[in-house]
């Protein structure tokens, strides 16, 4: 007979081995006919945003609550997650740290072993991750980050500078090359990482639902649509060239990220290298929506939301691609930010959105999923903090918002009809 501390190892990484095999039933997300597949089977879904959690996952980071936040979310049916790979340079006012691209082309490796970390516990729960690689806000760097480092001069600050000196200097980036050869750089690195946990390669990860261009790409000029469009099918093509499993899709706000130009978005969607196409919206930060009374204004709230989503049906359905509402959120009633306070409007709001993708899945619609903004989960904001600082706990809030203010904690009454609705939708799903 082995010793035991031999039958221990053999014991335990037989468990690791079953594990991380049963993965390779799990199948990656196809698109068909307008239509997510897995499996076989109609894949709808109510999933979230979890932009933080590799900054859990890092062994410095917070795995302790990041694997007790994976559970909660799978406990309520939530196995889609929308995320952040990582973000980008120095601190700043109003940015999230730590940085996983630390310098053009440096690493922090502790952040690479917190997506590793995350992705292979999204795996043994049998959830789906979408990765986004790049962002046109200050908030984890991206386009002002990139373009600092091609040496377009210092990047401003939104709450420094102000709001028109910073669109105007990221919407250089489309226009600049050598800020897109560093974010290509960016883009072969990620993807051709292999997991330093699973040993799997990110590219035949079935973890791995999807790969974003960007959080909210924008041209941000008239001037720069054309760049825009160009930049964004050739990334697309690009990510393509060197993942054949997963899917590709842009992270677009639909035509309120493209100049207001409703064809814009509907071109860079018809490439096909493009595999579905996202609308995110947003009621209060684009004036739909009173914060001031918002109980008057809710009913118009609504009906906007519900006509902007048709006007992108209406173009999915000609393009034949699933349409992902990817962001949505309302401040909590009073526009107050602690758990404790009532979100009566923002329960309403979202069981309006669940109940259009319920409906979608009953009559196999595109209208295939959605994920909110954001789960807060368990985290809570430093009593005097009205935004983050380095060091607070991750919320659903990026630096740049009042934490709290977006935030779906794992006690809001929205929790108990996100798991009602996930379980319609995997029963539908089964059909």
């Amino acid at each position: 007979m082995k010793p035991l501390s031999l039958r221990l190892t053999a014991v335990l990484f037989l468990c690791a081995l079953f594990s991380f095999n049963t993965v390779s039933a799990q199948t990656f997300v196809k698109t068909e006919n307008g239509h997510f597949k897995s499996g076989g089977s109609n894949y709808y879904y109510i999933g979230s945003n979890f932009w933080y959690g590799p900054m859990l996952g890092a062994k410095n980071g917070n795995r302790a609550r990041l694997v007790k936040e994976l559970d909660v979310l799978k406990a309520n049916g939530v196995n889609n997650l929308r995320i952040l790979v990582g973000a980008d340079g120095p601190a700043r006012p109003n940015k999230v740290q730590p940085s996983l691209q630390t310098a053009a082309g440096v690493y922090d490796q502790n952040l690479l072993g917190g997506l590793d970390f995350l992705l292979a516990e999204m795996q043994r729960r049998g959830m789906k991750a979408i990765l986004y690689l790049n962002n046109s806000w200050e908030w984890s760097g991206g386009y002002s980050q990139y373009l600092e480092w091609a040496g377009k001069g210092k990047a401003p600050v939104p709450s420094v500078d102000g709001w028109n000196t910073f669109q105007s200097y990221v919407a250089q980036f489309v226009k600049d090359d050598k800020a897109k050869q560093l974010f290509k750089n960016h883009v072969r690195y990620i993807l051709n990482r292999t997991n330093s946990i699973t040993k799997r390669k990110y590219v035949n990860d079935p973890a791995i639902m999807a790969w974003q261009i960007g959080n909210e790409p924008r041209a941000f000029s008239a001037e720069g649509k054309a760049p825009f469009a160009a930049w964004i099918k050739e990334t697309a093509r690009f990510i393509k060239s060197i993942d054949k499993n997963h899917l590709v899709t842009t992270g677009s706000e639909g035509q309120a990220g493209c100049e207001d130009d409703i064809k814009l978005w509907e071109d860079i969607h018809a490439e096909p290298a493009i595999d579905y196409v996202t609308i995110h919206i947003w009621p209060s930060n684009w004036g739909w929506l009173d914060r001031a009374n918002m109980p008057a204004t809710f009913d118009r709230a609504i009906a906007n939301t519900k006509t902007y989503l048709d006007n992108h049906l209406a173009i999915a359905k000609q393009l034949k691609k699933p349409l992902v509402v990817e962001e949505f959120g309302l401040p909590r009633d009073s526009m107050k930010f602690n758990p404790e306070s009532a979100t009566t409007l923002r329960d309403k709001y979202y069981t309006t959105i669940f109940e259009l993708i319920s409906q979608s899945a009953k009559t196999a619609d595109i209208f295939a999923g959605c994920n909110f903004w954001a789960w807060g989960g368990t985290g809570r904001a430093t009593k005097g903090h009205v935004f983050w600082q380095d060091g607070d706990a991750y919320l659903g809030d990026p630096a740049q918002e009042e934490q709290g203010l977006y935030s779906v904690f794992d006690n809001d009454t929205i929790v108990p009809a996100i798991k009602q609705y996930n379980q319609q939708l995997q029963q539908l799903n089964k059909r």
